[in-house]
């Protein structure tokens, strides 16, 4: 899992604040932990999981996946494990145990989060990691078939793959991979939702606290204490504040919060390796006749972007439908600005931003279980930005929020 542009602004805003934080810390106490009752995944969904990519593997006559630590591993195996010049990774093979390949004097803390039966071999410094790979493979009788690598594999592995199995063809695991992962069980779906509901009264709590003279910095800051408070593990607290509204990852630049400006947050967290992603767009004191406007068009694009969402459709289809109203009031076309400068909505998950986006030319049908975030801002540079997100998840009665959207202006939380 890579750190997006959004998580390490939101951590450079966040480090002007943390010692006045830490020196003045906010009254919690009307707040109190609301995931004690997630449920974590369990052996029985892995080994579902396991099977539905052997099937997969199978169907597009791949003969085992390679993956390396991050969001793909831990949901097959349960291992979390970081990235580093010593490469540890997961095989699954089309039948059978997976084998896990790590460094000898790492293989101890590797079992410490294995949650699924498999195979261990190690390897020293002085060998090749993807060579004991290669061996396993061997040893299965599937070193002539077709080999998948997951998406985020570094090059240095695939690279090194090649040189010891001659021959071998490496293709996309994507089949698989997103096969399994874009399609969320019940499961999934009540630890997403948790995560949102802790999102959701983090901003309940920290909206009316924020008070003119704040930096963006400060009520981020808000936002993710009361987060940890409600118990989800903060990803991201973003708080834009009028010009810097209008860059949908916000500015360097400090701002702070006077009558009259738009406040643009955006927050997730997670709960058990499952996130939310929420956007609320207010202003402070009284807003304006354009920022009163812009909000509702804003709003009743995310309804039209819902009611585009249907089983069967494309994924392209859902910012088809937006960006043809927003070109009814003047914006655009396409992607200018003044207007919705990026794409409807990305998957979400267990990674923030997942395969596949609601966007122009996605031709992936919409079906029962992928899950969505629904965003289409609209910014005017210069001036402010507007984006109101909330995620659903697909149904086979169509799309069903996580979060409600907000009513007004006057109530965005």
């Amino acid at each position: 899992m890579s750190p997006t542009r959004r998580t390490l602004l939101g951590a450079a805003l966040a480090l002007p604040f943390s010692g006045l934080l830490r020196a003045a810390e906010p009254d919690l106490s009307a707040l109190a932990d609301i995931t004690t009752g997630a449920v974590p995944i369990d052996a029985a969904e892995r080994a579902r999981r396991l099977s539905r990519a052997q099937a997969l593997m199978q169907a597009n006559g791949i003969g085992a996946v390679l993956i390396e630590p991050g969001s793909s591993l831990i949901y097959f195996t349960g291992i979390r494990w970081g990235r580093s010049e010593r490469l540890t990774a997961a095989v699954l093979p089309v039948e059978g145990e997976p084998c896990i390949v790590t460094p000898f004097f790492e293989e101890p803390s590797i079992r410490e989060t294995l949650a699924i039966p498999a195979e261990v071999r190690v390897w020293q410094e002085d060998q090749d990691p993807l060579a004991i790979v290669a061996g396993f493979l061997a040893d299965r009788k599937l070193a002539a078939r077709p080999i998948g690598i997951e998406e985020t594999l570094r090059y240095f592995a695939v690279d090194a793959l090649g040189r010891a199995m001659p021959g071998a063809r490496l293709v996309s695991a994507n089949p698989v991979v997103r096969g399994c992962r874009m399609v969320k069980t019940p499961a999934e779906i009540a630890l997403m939702q948790m995560a949102t509901d802790v999102t959701i009264a983090a901003y309940r709590w920290t909206q009316p606290r924020v008070e003119r003279g704040m930096t963006g910095a400060e009520v981020g800051a808000l936002m993710n204490a009361a987060t940890r408070k409600l118990g989800g593990a903060p990803e991201f607290a973003l708080a834009l504040i009028g010009p810097a509204a209008a860059l949908p990852h916000g500015s360097r630049e400090v701002h702070r919060i006077a009558d009259g400006q738009v406040v643009l947050m955006d927050c997730g967290c997670t709960v058990q390796g499952y996130q939310s992603d929420v956007s609320r767009t207010w202003v402070h004191g009284t807003a304006s006749a354009e920022q009163r406007r812009v909000w509702d068009q804003v709003a009743r694009g995310q309804r039209i972007a819902l009611a585009a969402a249907r089983i069967g459709a494309s994924a392209g289809r859902v910012d088809d439908a937006v960006r043809g109203y927003y070109r009814t009031l003047g914006y655009g076309p396409d992607y200018k600005l003044p207007g919705l400068s990026h794409r409807t909505g990305h998957g979400i998950g267990m990674d923030g931003h997942e395969p596949v986006n609601l966007v122009r030319g996605e031709t992936t049908r919409l079906a029962a279980g992928m899950c969505f975030s629904n965003e289409p801002g609209l910014y005017l540079p210069g001036k402010f930005g507007v984006r109101l997100e909330d995620c659903f998840h697909m149904t086979s009665a169509g799309p069903r929020w996580f979060s409600e959207p907000p009513r007004s202006i006057d109530v965005p939380v």
